[in-house]
């Protein structure tokens, strides 16, 4: 019997290893995540809708078959929370001395008429733009989001730009249609610039009329929706060593105006499959000394708005949290980077990358530093508050970024399966560790999205 007995002690400590964990990961699981969520069926699990509830579901049901329990204070694997969408009512007209202007293409809008006096730069440059309500950038080579992140903290109302390649790719990100506010029920939104793109004609004309009154003319309608949360828990054995925090968006752009399906294998279904598959990976074995959270969120490709109702509604403190990893856009190498490696977005801001690397993580600094990625994925909102938290991605401008061609045949399941392979060890190290992450000096963010 005690012969008997070690064999089973044996045996249950090979199951605690990284290498047996790491097994459970196959392409054919993978690829099996990514056919329910980047289906047809799901019609692109657009933000705060049924399909992304349906989404939800699916990873929580996932969750509860591995093992993992409610969070503290949940009774069950579903966090829901109310969002407020402002819809047009009509379409939206410009008029310019009192003289309506032709085919505006309204991309982003803060819901509200807005009206000023027309300054315009010649020049694309961010630097040289005029502090006024209504800047026209005639420049030729503008590109629309460079401009509009430029004038983040200005006093700028509406910006204009010419319609040119960079503006009808944004709206074919956009889903075909303008953004317009979208916000939490309990937390009103502040207010942004607005950005609409005129015709060649229409920019030459409107370049000489420096002054002239201009009249963004708009009305909305508002509607409340539910998105959903799914978490799952996993304890830890010892309550003080704190939480880690494994996360995803599950929402993706839904369907164009068209009807065309925006299925989101890449963006972002491929880090929900790795964070359901480390779910089930480290819920193999041993107890971790650490507890860690394991959620995907709602409602990222509108504003991030599940994870800021988290980071407001948390089942364990914040200051509980050791670190948040998100997980987002695993499912191609990028060339930039050496095989099978990962990027980690703002990689210098803490002392978490370079521990992970040290440990084994196939992980680097991010080579797209002028795209903003640290606070454009979900790890910004708990950034925010103070928690180290970075986002992992594969290849991050890879060109079926919100894009139809975003299908499962389009992801590198083999490079996909590696990747998420080759952070159980290093997730393992970090929840059993006393490693304690933290902001360098200057790297903790203050500045809102």
């Amino acid at each position: 019997m005690k012969t008997i007995f070690a064999a089973l002690c044996a045996t249950a400590a090979l199951a605690t290893t990284p290498a047996l964990a790491q097994s459970t990961i196959t392409e054919r699981s993978v690829a099996a995540h990514e056919a329910f969520l980047a289906s047809d069926a799901l019609q692109g699990r657009g933000s705060a809708t049924r399909d992304e509830a349906i989404a939800a579901v699916y990873v929580a049901s996932q969750f509860q078959a591995y093992g993992l329990v409610p969070a503290p204070g949940m009774d069950g694997y579903l966090q829901k929370a109310v969002v407020v969408r402002e819809t047009l009512t009509a379409p939206a007209t410009l008029t310019v001395g009192g003289a309506a202007i032709a085919s505006p293409t309204l991309l982003l809008s803060s819901g509200k008429p807005i009206s000023g006096t027309l300054a315009v730069a010649a020049v694309a440059d961010p630097a040289k733009l005029p502090t006024a309500d209504i800047v026209l950038v005639s420049a030729k080579d503008a590109d629309p989001m460079t401009i509009y992140r430029a004038i983040a903290g200005k006093p700028v109302k509406l910006l204009i730009v010419r319609e040119n390649e960079g503006s009808r790719k944004l709206l074919g990100m956009l889903g075909g249609k303008p953004r317009l506010p979208v916000y939490l029920e309990e937390k009103p939104p502040r207010e942004r610039p607005s950005l609409i793109t005129l015709p060649d004609a229409a920019v030459d004309a409107l370049a000489s009329r420096v002054g002239a009154p201009v009249m963004l003319n708009i009305a909305t309608t508002k509607e409340r929706a539910t998105t959903t949360n799914a978490i799952g828990y996993l304890k830890g054995r010892d309550a003080k060593a704190g939480t880690l925090l494994l996360t995803a968006h599950l929402d993706h752009l839904g369907l164009r105006p068209d009807g065309t399906i925006m299925p989101g294998a890449n963006d972002d279904a491929s880090g929900t499959t790795a964070v359901m598959e480390l779910a089930r990976a480290l819920a193999t074995g041993k107890q971790p000394r650490r507890s860690i959270l394991f959620v995907c969120y709602g409602s990222e490709e509108i504003g991030g708005y599940g994870s800021t109702y988290f980071g407001e509604h948390p089942p364990v403190r914040l200051d509980q949290i050791a670190a948040n990893i998100e997980f987002e856009m695993i499912g191609s190498q990028d060339p930039k980077l050496p095989k099978n490696t990962l990027m980690m977005t703002g990689f210098d801001r803490s002392n978490l990358g370079p521990a992970l690397k040290a440990h084994g993580a196939l992980v680097t600094s991010d080579p797209y530093p002028e795209q903003n990625f640290f606070q454009r994925s979900d790890n910004y909102s708990l950034a925010l508050k103070g928690v180290v938290a970075h986002t992992v991605s594969g290849w991050a401008v890879v060109p079926t970024y919100h894009q139809p061609t975003d299908t499962a045949a389009n992801l590198n399941i083999p490079f996909m399966t590696s990747a998420i392979r080759s952070l159980v060890a290093p997730m393992r190290w970090l929840a059993d560790s006393s490693f304690t992450p933290a902001w360098t000096a200057n790297g903790r963010p203050t500045q809102e999205r």
